[in-house]
């Protein structure tokens, strides 16, 4: 639901009612993840997706039915053998979906309203629902904050929503969404309750050195991506708000020093991506020394081969080991037969989200691999994204 939280926030906003269907879990080949919502309003205005088009036209009726009786419901939909033109994944997936309606008279109108308030404006929450378990518990749901404090509930004992809000802050500590397995009555035991606790995180960070034209259509791809984009450059004349109106910042200063003040004002975590387009060694040697060290998704530098050897010399030369330099792209990006800046840019983001969910970087045709998964390996990152 968050994924689609600026408009429902706009929807509250105007008094609509609606309901909204979201993706619980998935299981082989599905397009959508846990949280990918669609909703559909009083009026039949819908938005939002849960599978790409294979079921939507299913879950829309669901949501009005939803809205006209205010019950929730949870339906599970995969591929059918017998007819593989039924309703369900033709891909081959399962997904589990949670139908909510959220009406002036339902419960969980006050938490879905902050949470949907809080995601549209960037800030960290986290929203548990019931999404399967005792049927008057369907759908209820407990907002958690960021300093721990936590609006709504889910109608059962007490224990209930302690235990659901601890376990909401622990994803919420990690942004992480989907499912979690629970006891009605709060324990690890009796009655099972499947809940839903989608994360808001703000944007993961993409920090580009190097204030050239590569670096402008890097931007654009960066922000296309959902990232929170900063330029970095130490030469005035380069690093301008007039070249880069599309980054978030644009920030005079060394790379190696805007990193440290980064790093210590708590400014990186595990989902951030670092691009070093310099390759000038005054700048990548002391740039690399550091980021080599944190626990950061990405780390990619630009250069020739040549560059690229040259570089690693220095680096073993200031100390970092063959593990630390196992951990650098470079060159920077995949090999797409990329020219100009646009392409090039394209490569690198493609690098990005292959590190990111653990893809392999080959063509899909004739790959045996899952096309759908959200999997990283941890080698590969340095730290899960």
């Amino acid at each position: 639901m968050l994924d689609i939280a600026a408009e429902l926030d706009r929807w509250i906003r105007q008094g609509r009612e609606f309901a909204v269907a979201s993706v619980v879990a998935t299981n082989g080949s599905s397009p959508r993840q846990p949280g990918a919502a669609l909703a559909v309003d009083s009026d039949g205005e819908a938005i939002g997706s849960v599978s790409g088009g294979c079921v939507e036209g299913s879950v829309y009726e669901l949501c009005k039915q939803a809205l006209a009786d205010g019950a929730s419901a949870f339906e599970r939909f995969g591929y059918s053998d017998e007819d593989a033109f039924a309703v369900g994944l033709s891909c081959g997936g399962v997904i589990d979906i949670l139908v909510t309606p959220v009406r002036a008279d339902s419960p969980s109108r006050s938490a879905v309203t902050a949470a949907c308030a809080l995601a549209a404006a960037g800030a960290t929450a986290a929203l548990a629902r019931v999404a399967d378990g005792p049927a008057e518990l369907l759908g209820r749901a407990v907002l958690v904050r960021a300093d721990g404090t936590y609006e709504g509930g889910l109608g059962g004992p007490a224990e209930l929503d302690r235990t659901a809000v601890a376990e909401a802050a622990a994803m919420l500590d990690g942004g992480r969404t989907g499912p979690i397995e629970i006891g009605a009555d709060g324990t690890r035991c009796g009655v099972p309750v499947t809940l839903l606790v989608e994360s808001s995180v703000p944007a993961p960070r993409m920090i580009v050195f190097g204030a050239i034209d590569f670096a402008a259509a890097l931007v654009r791809a960066g922000k296309f991506l959902g990232h929170h984009v900063t330029v970095c450059d130490a030469r005035p004349v380069f690093a301008t708000r007039a070249r880069f109106p599309e980054a978030d910042e644009v920030v005079v200063d060394w790379p190696h020093r805007y990193l440290a003040a980064t790093r210590d004002a708590g400014g990186l975590d595990a989902r951030t991506v670092l691009c070093v387009l310099t390759h000038d060694a005054k700048f990548d040697i002391p740039l690399l020394e550091l980021a080599l060290r944190l626990p950061v998704a990405y780390i990619g530098a630009m250069g020739s081969r040549r560059t690229h050897l040259d570089r690693n010399d220095r680096l073993r030369a200031v100390g970092l080991t063959d593990r630390e330099l196992a951990r650098l792209h470079s060159p920077i990006g995949l090999d797409l037969g990329a020219r100009t800046p646009e392409e090039t840019a394209l490569s690198i983001a493609a690098e990005i989200v292959a590190v990111r969910r653990g893809g392999t970087g080959v063509s899909l045709a004739g790959a045996h691999t899952p096309i759908h998964r959200d999997t990283a390996a941890p080698d590969r990152l340095g730290a899960l994204a």
